[in-house]
């Protein structure tokens, strides 16, 4: 859907804590911890205490326990910012934080608010457990009771094997596969080699390493629990120390490409989007770094595709996205100065560019490509990575000095991918 041109959405900043793989330093910090932490460095920089001076906060989390369930009300309570600003949750697995910005801004260029937060936080480390399935029901049942001797009669079934709680698994629930395994299946559909997915890997951390060297993310990146960089950047990574990694993904297939260096690891972390219109940025003597000006949402059936042995993957949804999205922006690839695509996993992203050339867009110039690093450096806190993309983009937009435009596209679970574009004129 391209956004109405009446008003235009700016998007002045971001703030995210260092990102961490999990059950290392964060493996204690709850959704809502980082989220605060990440939200009150947003709300330091930009002067953002008092009332009324932001509109509301939108964010969500993939991975929750039940006390998550107004997650973005009980952050604004516990941070910096008013608690008088209304707050609501949000969930679309790795898409969380891209359509948290693109719900703020809705309300922001209809006139429905001047200003907004948007982001997400996700701890892999502190992952809810859920009672056995079968001593739920059983717990029900002796609720229902109505006497004493019926809770006895149905606690009575309890047998040691329902003590073992569910754990949260990376699986998709339509077909068991988790997403490396998914992504195994595209990479072969679209013959995507190893050593093509190991580059892309090893740009990843040199370009997010010089970003933080040249001090890129200093405005972007506020420390937490003894880190001030993600935890899981690796400077001096290069196409021979990936080579020796074996594979761990698609191992049961021929020639298996995906290793635990070419795949995002599980990590915790936080991150958030200052959004607003032209007219509140300007009464704080804020410069805009960018402009949301389109965005777009697609999904695939990657059960009747990616099982099928179809090139309509888990993680594919976005070469279906960007393309409706450009023609209705009347823009192709090469007007963007910088795309920004989701590293999930290399081959995905491979697989995605190599989407959009069939579908008639274009190559993309790997110099424009992912510029500062993105999720193999950086690492992918599920409900965080949407925020951060939106922020180093609109900054990258600004740093260029000119007018410019760039693209985002992250896929998410359940075949679903969310896009957008920014702007500076």
């Amino acid at each position: 859907m391209k956004l109405p041109t009446t008003r235009r959405v700016a998007v002045i900043g971001g703030s995210r804590i260092p990102f961490a793989r999990s059950d290392g330093p964060y493996a204690t910090a709850s959704n809502q911890e980082m989220l605060t932490a990440a939200l009150d460095g947003l709300v330091e920089r930009y002067g953002l205490e008092g009332d009324g001076v932001i509109g509301e906060f939108v964010a969500g989390a993939v991975l929750k326990h039940s006390r998550d369930f107004n997650l973005a009300r009980e952050t604004v309570i516990g941070s910096r910012l008013a608690p008088t600003t209304p707050a609501y949750d949000i969930q679309q697995a790795c898409g969380t934080g891209l359509q948290a910005v693109i719900a703020a801004a809705n309300k922001i260029t209809l006139g429905q608010t001047e200003s907004a937060v948007a982001g997400g936080a996700d701890t892999a480390s502190d992952a809810p457990l859920g009672v056995n399935d079968s001593l739920r029901k059983i717990l029900l049942s002796a609720r229902r009771a109505k006497s004493a001797g019926g809770r006895v009669k149905a606690l009575a079934r309890v047998r040691p094997s329902h003590l073992v709680p569910d754990i949260p698994r990376n699986a998709e629930p339509r077909t068991g596969l988790s997403m490396g395994e998914h992504a195994a299946v595209t990479a072969q559909a679209w013959g995507i080699t190893r050593e093509a997915q190991d580059e892309l890997a090893a740009a990843s951390h040199q370009r997010l390493a010089a970003a933080y060297d040249r001090g890129f993310l200093d405005g972007l990146v506020v420390p937490f629990r003894g880190l001030d960089r993600d935890q899981n950047l690796r400077p001096g990574s290069s196409v021979e120390k990936l080579a020796k990694l074996r594979p761990v993904f698609g191992v049961q297939g021929p020639n298996p490409t995906m290793t635990a260096g070419n795949s995002t690891p599980l990590t915790d972390g936080a991150a958030v989007a200052l959004l607003a219109s032209e007219e509140w940025a300007g009464a704080r003597g804020l410069e805009p770094l960018a402009y949301l000006s389109a965005y777009e949402s697609a999904a695939v059936d990657f059960v009747g595709g990616d099982v099928a042995g179809g090139d309509d993957g888990l993680l594919m949804a976005p070469a279906y996205a960007v393309p409706r999205m450009l023609e209705r922006a009347g823009l192709g690839l090469a007007d963007f100065d910088f795309v920004e695509i989701h590293e999930a996993f290399a081959s995905q992203v491979l697989a995605t560019l190599a989407a959009w050339e069939k579908r008639g867009l274009g190559v993309v110039d790997r110099e424009r490509l992912n510029v500062a690093g993105s999720s193999l450096a950086t690492g992918h806190p599920f409900a965080a990575t949407g925020a951060r993309i939106v922020a180093t983009l609109a900054k990258l937009l600004a740093e260029r000095g000119g007018p410019g435009r760039g693209l985002i596209s992250i896929c998410a679970a359940g075949g679903q991918g969310v896009t957008a574009i920014l702007e500076r004129a």
